[in-house]
Formats: C-alpha cells, structure tokens, sequence
C-alpha cells in the first residue's frame, strides 16, 4: 500500500504542476482540499481524470462517495486498490 500511496503522491504533483512540493511533504492522511493541500475543484478534476489514466479506475463525477475517496492520499489507495481487486 506504500508504494501506491508514493505514487498517488507523485501523481499529483505531475498532473497539478506542483513544481514546489516534494513527495515527502504530502501527508498521507493530510486532507488534498481545503485546509490540508489546498486542491480546489478544478484541482479535483484534473486528478480525478490523472487518476482514471493511471490506474484504469472508474469514478463518478458528482457523488458523495467519490468525495470522501478523494480525501486524502490515504482513502484514494483504499479505493484504487479495491477498484483493481474487482477489475
């Protein structure tokens, strides 16, 4: 699981531009949005469509559970790995 929350971290730093921060820096259960990371919406689309490239994983756009997945590092691994325990 490590390993995939290392990637998730890389991920977003690739897809967001986030030419200032290191891996190291991204808390794993550290809220992406609001007062944690500081992601936005637009932010939330770009990973979100980063993270369906990678990872093969299907997303719903608008839907409460895909709003907690996106929480932190932490529960997207949770949910990419169970998305490719049922793929």
């Amino acid at each position: 699981m490590q390993q995939l929350e290392q990637q998730i971290k890389q991920l977003i730093i690739d897809a967001l531009d986030l030419e200032d921060i290191s891996v190291d820096e991204i808390e794993t259960d550290e809220a992406l949005f609001g007062d944690g990371l500081g992601l936005d919406s637009i932010d939330a689309l770009e990973l979100g469509l980063a993270l369906k490239k990678e990872f093969e994983i299907k997303l719903e756009a608008n839907s409460e559970e895909s709003k907690k997945h996106f929480y932190s590092v932490a529960t997207l691994a949770q949910f990419i790995q169970g998305q490719k325990g049922t793929a």
